[in-house]
């Protein structure tokens, strides 16, 4: 379809959305008091659902039939710059306006990572054997045996052992027959040092020579205790040095092995908590200690690997269990991670587990322990500061912008805009690398309704100017960008994207027909279209967005097509927009063309959501036929780009 962008439609159709409820925001004169202003301008109506309605007088909107409001933004009597709006208390009442204090202190991001459990490599031990011979009797004879350190396992037969029994006791018995001589002794010394390399233990060494009884059979002990893993070992048969005979582990310890993805790699830090949990036992959390990060990136995955060591003393903990991991980072004033419980730490930089208060020598390998920021980085950590924080819902962030609505000092109800350059998200806070000073006061709730009411009087705004001349502030949020740079995909995945989209689009129809079963069924169809898209076919650049994208999306489809009530749906069906945006900044617009990402501001009590449909024209699922036309596109495949950056669609 054509491109047709109407300039008086650039001001502000979103604004009108969200100013529906809230757009009376004239101030007014507190109890007492004689309001002195200038003459009266004349008053304009206009309609909430479409703010380029202006007439004089009231009526209803020739476009949608709703009565005519009058219009925000008359002359309050103060001095109004190009991005200031001035409200009266009951005006910000109606605005529901809310602010936070700018904070500095420390915040925590949370990683969650999935992956299974393993076995601990540093608990496995092979038995082998060092001497040919004949198994004549085995001890532990079934895989899972569990077994103490010491306990013998089998009994070997050899011609050799006996041999170098003889040996051992002929030496023994001229060594004490030429008394001092030297050289007996060396040869009682090289028959002792043979039995011993043939596995053979000091205390059977010795009961041979006091006995001067010959052993027919070699007993083999277990080196550790733990479970008989694997069995290779049968009574009767013939073994050759070097045949491995058992292999025993110790499951008191087990690995976890992670895959985090590299966008989180700044967060995570060796010698780091991570808990998790398994599904054994829901509801349990499981703790552990990163011990590796492993230097080499999955090219297919774009993950890398990450190890955590846990302790499984009641070995319920199996290896290849699925677990699900959350690790929390604390964020530093430059955006890195920190951990706090490792400050003054002493710790081994090849075994995490062995930790102390002060320096030392680590307990499994001998080697002087270090600071805990030494053991990754290779330098002493350095002390942290805290970031300055507002909450994430004080910025309205489009594109490579970032701005907030600050409460002026000592004037009630004057907000004025400010574009920030944002640092990294940590939980529920953004952490501001410039243009705010700490205590200054934010907009976190209103702040769209401030920003529509500045659209509508034609001031600059998030969505209706740039930055304005001479900003300070720089690039506000490089990375998010709202599109990503287009990538070239096969037609075959072209094709499974058709699908998945044309089902999509489908599930928001029947919502907006007031459809519930026709939602589910194109909602199932989704689900069934996502799974059968081959990975294979996906950019390398897109995989990691992808990935993200498709958990959230494959979890909310299911819980969509199972839905009891049509609200439920409409519900489930908000929680697609993040994921189904990010699958499309992934991929391209472009690439599944024609596709329309559409946004309604008024939706779930001015919280707004988005959706997914094939054509501009507006069909509302989470309104229904009460009003199906309420929404803009803010996201368009003719273009590749995200049209709320600057400027509304209007068809």
């Amino acid at each position: 379809m054509k491109n047709r962008i109407i300039i008086g439609v650039i001001i502000g159709l979103i604004a009108g959305l969200m100013l529906g409820r809230s757009c009376r925001l004239q101030p007014e004169p507190a109890t007492g008091e004689t309001s002195v202003r200038s003459p009266a301008k004349a008053e304009i109506w206009t309609c909430s659902m479409h703010p380029q309605i202006r007439q004089p007088k009231p009526g209803q909107c020739p476009i949608c039939g709703m009565d005519l409001i009058p219009a925000a933004g008359e002359d309050t009597g103060v001095e109004d710059g190009a991005r200031v709006l001035v409200l009266s208390e009951s005006a910000r009442a109606l605005a529901e306006v809310e602010t936070a204090p700018v904070e500095r202190r420390f915040a925590e991001v949370e990683i969650r990572m999935t992956g299974k459990v393993q076995l601990d490599e540093t608990r496995l031990a092979y038995i082998t054997a060092r001497v040919p011979g004949r198994i004549d009797r085995l001890y532990a004879n079934v895989t899972g045996t569990p077994v103490k350190q010491g306990e013998h396992l089998a009994d070997l037969y050899s011609p050799e052992l006996l041999s170098a029994q003889q040996e051992l006791m002929q030496a023994a018995r001229a060594g004490g027959q030429s008394g001092d001589n030297p050289s007996a002794s060396a040869l009682v010394k090289g028959a002792r040092e043979k039995l011993r390399l043939w596995g053979l233990t000091p205390g059977q060494i010795g009961d041979i020579e006091h006995s001067e009884k010959i052993q027919e059979h070699l007993t083999f002990y277990a080196p550790i205790g733990g479970i008989v893993l694997e069995k290779e070992a049968i009574e009767g048969m013939y073994v050759e040095p070097g045949m491995r005979l058992f292999t025993v582990a110790d499951l008191g310890s087990v690995w976890v092995g992670l895959d985090a993805y590299e966008s989180d790699l700044a967060w995570i830090r060796y010698g780091q908590q991570v808990d998790f949990q398994v599904e054994a036992y829901p509801g349990e959390s499981f703790h552990g200690t990163i011990s590796f990060i492993d230097p080499m990136l999955d090219p297919m995955t774009r993950t890398v690997r990450v190890r955590v060591n846990a302790a499984n003393t009641d070995s319920r903990l199996k290896p290849e269990m699925l677990v699900h991991a959350l690790l929390k980072a604390g964020v530093s004033e430059d955006g890195t991670a920190i951990s706090p419980n490792l400050s003054g730490i002493w710790m081994c930089s090849m075994h995490p587990e062995v930790v102390q208060d002060g320096p030392g020598s680590c307990r499994v390998c001998q080697m002087p322990l270090v600071p805990a920021g030494q053991a990754d980085h290779g330098k002493p950590a350095a002390t942290p500061n805290a970031p300055l924080l507002i909450p994430a819902s004080a910025p309205l962030v489009t594109g490579t912008r970032a701005v907030v609505y600050v409460a002026a000092p000592g004037i009630q109800g004057r907000y004025e805009g400010r574009d920030i350059s944002l640092g990294p998200r940590a939980g529920n806070y953004y952490v501001v690398r410039s243009g705010l000073k700490e205590g200054e006061l934010v907009v976190t709730r209103g702040n769209f309704k401030i920003d529509s009411s500045l659209q509508i009087q034609g001031k600059t705004s998030m969505m209706s100017g740039g930055l304005p001349d001479g900003d300070q502030y720089g690039t506000a949020h490089s990375e998010s960008p709202a599109i990503a740079a287009p990538v070239a995909i096969p037609e075959a995945l072209r094709a499974q994207l058709a699908a998945f989209i044309d089902a999509i689009s489908d599930t928001g129809a029947g919502l907006a027909a007031d459809d519930l079963d026709r939602g589910k069924d194109a909602a199932g169809k989704a689900a069934k279209a996502l799974k059968n898209v081959d990975m294979g076919l996906v950019p390398r650049a897109a995989h990691e967005a992808w990935m993200r994208a498709t958990t959230p999306l494959s979890a909310a489809l299911a819980d969509l097509a199972v839905a009891k009530g049509i609200e439920t749906a409409r519900t489930v069906l908000s929680n697609l927009d993040e994921p189904l945006r990010a699958m499309i900044r992934a991929i391209g617009a472009d690439n599944m063309a024609p596709v329309y990402v559409i946004h309604c501001p008024m939706a779930f009590d001015g919280k707004g959501a988005s959706w997914v449909q094939r054509t501009s024209e507006v069909h509302n699922p989470y309104f229904g036929k009460s009003m199906l036309t309420c929404g803009e596109v803010v996201v368009q495949s003719e273009t590749g780009r995200d049209v709320s950056a600057g400027g509304h669609q209007h068809e």
